[in-house]
């Protein structure tokens, strides 16, 4: 029996943030290094050194494909620490890199490791609550796990000039030691015996047809890709952006912390809010103001040069707020419906929007050079195509039930 109206514990939302957080940690920390690794790598073209960041959602995407079905069969916490014991692997490869190619293995199988605390903690969310509960403990969650990127930016510079870039990755793995030693000692496994699945060749098979007979699961993983894809571009760029384009290195951290906050702001408002109007409606609302926005931007700024740095925050605070009112009830209700499998469904909803928002990412940023134009003008474009597919599936509404 799942609880439904027990009230979120602080250290169990704490605790699935710090799970989810050490994915932030991996990339935003390394943020203000970026540059100062590719000199070490010899890659010195910043579009190629935007794989650093990219590359990581890859193996995030590849890593749950495998993790999530596989903790249906042994349980979510033995492949949590399997995770972890990967993510220790790829941070030495990171750390004795000597070319822009090997790091980018590293930090796909950084990603492909630490898409087992990351998927896992959505499916041991799914197994503990359900319906706006679920999407009320997954948006104080998420705000949590936002204070991560807030910090992470100033904390990675921070270590770079006082340490250098490699010290980045071990302050990484110290603090995700510390949270799998916390996660062993006070979470317990919330897959019941009954529950579990056999882990067989079929099980993809099996559970891809199962998650294709959601309509609104579908929908939603689809919308999920896309809003993250559009978001992609900006974490992969903001180096460039900030440091290159409007040449405010040092200033670099506050502002994208600032950009965090907002996100925090509203994930957090969310978290209040999702009980009293639904999170159909709030992401609805979220959705269509964030595509106001982005259109808004590119029709003032259309062949004209970048905006005053201020007028450029305003807009992406804005942008970002809407965010917080997305992402988490755009995952809770794509998983609402396959509660029964949450370990493969989540893993087949990060797989799929993953999978779109990379290549998303990768187009788009090709053209975010001397312009932060394009980045609008993706935004737009990836909020009005999910803004088509939630108007598609409303009209045969399919009222959820697990």
């Amino acid at each position: 029996m799942q609880k439904d109206t027990q009230k979120p514990n602080f250290e169990f939302i704490a605790l699935m943030a710090s799970l989810m957080s050490i994915v932030a940690l991996a990339i935003d920390a390394l943020l203000p290094a970026i540059s100062d690794i590719g000199v070490a790598i010899n890659s010195l073209n910043p579009t190629d050194n935007q794989l650093l960041v990219t590359m990581i959602f890859l193996g995030l995407g590849l890593g749950q494909l495998f993790f999530g079905p596989l903790s249906d069969c042994y349980g979510r916490k033995p492949i949590v620490y399997v995770g972890f014991s990967l993510f220790v692997f790829a941070s030495i490869i990171c750390v004795f890199a000597p070319s822009l190619e090997i790091m980018i293995i590293g930090r796909i199988l950084q990603g492909i490791g630490l898409s087992a605390p990351r998927t896992l903690a959505i499916s041991i969310i799914r197994d503990t609550y359900k319906g706006d509960y679920m999407a009320k403990v997954m948006s104080f969650v998420v705000a949590f796990f936002i204070l991560v990127p807030v910090v992470a930016p100033a904390i990675g510079k921070l270590i770079l000039d006082s340490l250098g870039w490699k010290a980045i990755f071990y302050i990484q793995l110290v603090f995700g030691l510390l949270v799998c030693i916390w996660f062993w000692k006070r979470q317990s496994e919330t897959l019941k015996p009954e529950f579990k699945i056999p882990f067989t060749r079929h099980v993809f098979v099996d559970g891809t047809k199962e998650f294709i007979k959601y309509k609104e699961t579908i929908a939603y993983t689809l919308m999920s890709g896309l809003v993250t894809g559009a978001f992609l571009v900006y974490l992969s760029a903001a180096q460039h952006v900030f440091e290159d384009i409007y040449q405010m290195k040092e200033a670099f951290p506050y502002i994208f912390a600032g950009l965090a906050i907002s996100i925090g702001l509203s994930t957090f408002l969310n978290g209040t809010l999702v009980l009293r109007f639904g999170m159909r409606k709030l992401s609805l609302m979220a959705l269509m103001a964030f595509c106001v926005i982005a259109l808004l931007y590119a029709f003032l700024f259309w062949n004209s040069p970048n905006p005053n740095i201020f007028v450029l925050v305003g807009f992406l605070s804005a942008q970002f707020f809407c965010l917080g009112f997305m992402w988490g009830n755009f995952r809770s209700i794509a998983m609402e419906p396959i509660g029964h499998i949450a370990g493969i469904g989540a893993a087949i909803n990060g797989f799929v929007s993953t999978l779109l928002a990379i290549p998303i990412a990768a187009f788009i940023g090709n053209f975010v050079d001397t312009s932060v134009w394009p980045l609008f003008a993706g935004l737009g474009i990836c909020g009005l195509v999910s803004l088509v597919i939630y108007m598609t599936i409303r009209k045969p509404r399919r009222i959820a039930t697990v």
